[in-house]
């Protein structure tokens, strides 16, 4: 039977690392803050920002709010970040995607500060992750590091496989388990032989968008399965990308869904928020 890898436990104690260096911060007059935009009424992004400032409020970290309507235009939305960017009391600033399709959130993105960029969306710190230049790193991917180290997997020297190749997950994961010295294989739509290339994997991380896509034929005996995936089956119950009834069984380790790597993303979030104070003083 598998290790199951508890990401509610994890992400606590992430979160009680978080509280302790903000109250330290807050000893020495430092207040730290986290802009948080909503552009329309999206239920599951409205969700996700309500836990974000649940986060936040557990931490000690300061959430200031910007609900916006979904008409809002393009240009008031970049006026907006470029006030947050030049407001010495905002520490980080995150843009919940998706926005709605008249605005393009490229250039949203860019528009955010690299030194506020907490959400690690901006290309210059996608690149000084690839060059491995001090930066913020995308959430979920790092909280997915976390995971890993803190169920006592080790990631060196290991072959690590990684399904899907999206700016937001499949890509910085891949660089992060290279900087812990994996050795990475990145699969896509046009892997041939997946099974074969997912069957060599020590730690084998499914961020593929389809549910319940891979069964135990996908995996190594004793791997670690990490599944980034997230649906909402017929059944009205939440999956993930990885069969979790057929692979736990062969799994050394694995996430379940929910309560594995989606809790990790938050608490990552504000670890970034954190980081954001020294980052900033650089």
């Amino acid at each position: 039977m598998a290790q199951i890898i508890d990401g509610k436990v994890i992400s606590k104690q992430i979160k009680d690392e978080v509280k302790e260096k903000v109250s330290a911060y807050k000893a020495q007059g430092i207040e730290i803050s986290l802009a948080v935009v909503l552009v329309g009424n999206d239920p599951a992004s409205t969700v996700y920002v309500g836990n974000k400032k649940k986060a936040c409020e557990y931490t000690g970290i300061n959430s200031v709010s910007y609900e916006l309507p979904e008409d809002t235009t393009e240009a008031e939305l970049l006026e907006l970040i470029d006030k947050l960017n030049n407001d010495d009391k905002i520490n980080g600033i995150l843009v919940q995607l998706p926005l709605p399709k008249h605005i393009d959130e490229d250039k949203v993105i860019k528009a955010i500060s690299p030194l506020k960029d907490v959400d690690g969306f901006h290309p210059m710190s996608v690149g000084a992750l690839s060059i491995g230049q001090p930066g913020f790193v995308s959430c979920t991917p790092a909280g997915i590091i976390e995971l890993i180290k803190r169920s006592g997997a080790d990631i060196e020297g290991k072959e690590c496989v990684v399904i899907g190749r999206s700016n937001i997950v499949g890509k910085p994961m891949a660089l992060l388990l290279l900087r812990e010295n994996g050795t990475v294989t990145i699969c896509h739509s046009r892997t041939k032989n997946l099974k074969e290339v997912c069957k060599r994997a020590d730690i084998l991380v499914v961020a593929i968008g389809r549910p319940k896509m891979i069964d135990k034929s996908y995996v190594k005996d004793g791997a670690v399965v990490i599944d980034v995936g997230i649906h909402r089956g017929a059944d009205n119950k939440l999956c993930g990308d990885v069969d979790f009834a057929s692979v736990e069984p062969v799994a050394g380790a694995i996430t379940p869904v929910p309560g594995g790597v989606g809790p990790m993303t938050i608490a990552m979030l504000m670890n970034n928020c954190v980081n954001s104070v020294a980052i900033q003083k650089k």
